[in-house]
């Protein structure tokens, strides 16, 4: 399946949280991670993360695409792809 995950956490969790999301999917925007995983893996990511949040301050929302073939993706601006960047 294909996901999009988008957090808002304390500062001081953000690096851990995109460190984490960074071995599963592929970070687009800051914030904004996407990617074709399976339910198994997608299942132990956020399990790992849960681990990592504030539940009164902190949020993921995971966006879930059954069929890939079922995405448009329209980009205004310049493409970005955070990690192209540590390459």
């Amino acid at each position: 399946m294909f996901v999009v995950v988008t957090y808002d956490v304390g500062e001081k969790r953000v690096n851990r949280v995109r460190k984490k999301l960074k071995m599963y999917l592929t970070w687009t925007q800051n914030s904004v991670f996407e990617g074709e995983i399976t339910e198994a893996k997608l299942k132990k990511c956020l399990a790992e993360l849960d681990a990592m949040l504030i539940k009164c301050e902190d949020s993921l929302y995971i966006y879930r695409v059954k069929n890939s073939n079922n995405i448009k993706k329209d980009i205004l601006g310049e493409l970005k792809n955070y990690d192209d960047l540590f390459v």
